[in-house]
């Protein structure tokens, strides 16, 4: 641990008013992890926006997945009795924009402790005991 490491500011973050109403939702979720974990910090609501932010967009990606397939037919040569001779078929657009989404989830995840091997790596604050002899001092 760095001794001359700032200290973050003590509290709960709050989801920025600009939200989604799922990407608020996903943020008081890790909010509610990390307070667990002892790393609340109000210091890290950006980070926690943009987080929440790429894992809402994981689900609206996947969500237009599942309604429009992995692939479409972009295309399509048909000969003169209507018989297709060619087609392009592409990648759906939402594969893509989900896949990087997930990357840098995961990377800001990561910096949470919010995944098995990044949780060794990140240190908590503890509560500090109250000692009970400090009116004596």
């Amino acid at each position: 641990m760095n001794p001359d490491a700032p200290v973050a500011d003590a509290g709960l973050p709050e989801p920025p008013e600009n939200l989604s109403p799922l990407a608020a939702e996903k943020f008081r979720q890790l909010v509610r992890i990390i307070a667990d974990m002892g790393i609340a910090s109000s210091s890290d609501v950006h980070n926690l926006t943009v987080l929440a932010m790429r894992l809402e967009e994981v689900d609206v990606c996947t969500v237009a997945i599942e309604d429009g397939g992995r692939f479409f037919v972009s295309s399509v040569e048909l000969d003169d009795q209507g018989r297709v001779v060619s087609q392009q078929i592409k990648g759906h657009p939402a594969v893509a924009q989900r896949s990087e989404a997930m990357r840098h989830a995961q990377s800001l995840l990561s910096e949470f402790g919010l995944s098995p091997a990044a949780r060794s790596k990140v240190s908590a604050t503890k509560k500090a005991d109250e000692n009970p002899f400090a009116s004596f001092g």
